[in-house]
């Protein structure tokens, strides 16, 4: 088992945890940084991606920042055009987000490098240790989704 009340299996865990997640955005961050745009933007496109025409408070949810963090970084997508706003189909009040076919090709380039990553090492774990990566992740995603449910 693994004791995480010793500190060097607290910081054994934390490094492999940074340097997984390294790992994991160093490809989209290079391709992102060629068109001067950062993390940020990929996670909205990605958002955006999962869940087309949402409204902007429905991604400000998922993203766990304010309005004012995000007003920047979305206008940005706006102005390059790879996100568009369009009125809601509901409510002509209400924006609903998408990607234009510009930002859905860079949300997929951007995706398709965390997949390969992720097949090439999912695939020297063996199945074990590939379920109890998900599941450690979601139970990390779940404590999140909890304590904004507690707000």
């Amino acid at each position: 088992m693994f004791d995480l009340k010793k500190t060097s299996s607290q910081q054994a865990a934390m490094q492999a945890f940074f340097f997984g997640y390294q790992a994991f955005t160093a490809k989209p961050d290079e391709i992102l940084a060629k068109r001067g745009l950062s993390r940020v933007h990929h996670r909205i496109l990605f958002f955006i991606a999962c869940y087309p025409g949402l409204s902007v408070s429905q991604l400000l949810s998922y993203l766990g920042v304010s309005k004012q963090a995000l007003n920047i970084p979305l206008r940005q997508l706006l102005e390059m055009s790879l996100v568009e706003s369009v009125a809601a189909t509901d409510d002509k009040r209400k924006r609903a987000l998408g990607l234009t076919s510009e930002g859905a090709k860079l949300e997929q380039l951007l995706r398709r490098e965390q997949a390969k990553l992720l097949e090439r090492v999912f695939n020297e774990a063996d199945q074990s240790a590939v379920a109890g990566w998900l599941a450690i992740n979601q139970a990390l995603g779940n404590t999140r989704q909890a304590s904004l449910g507690e707000n």
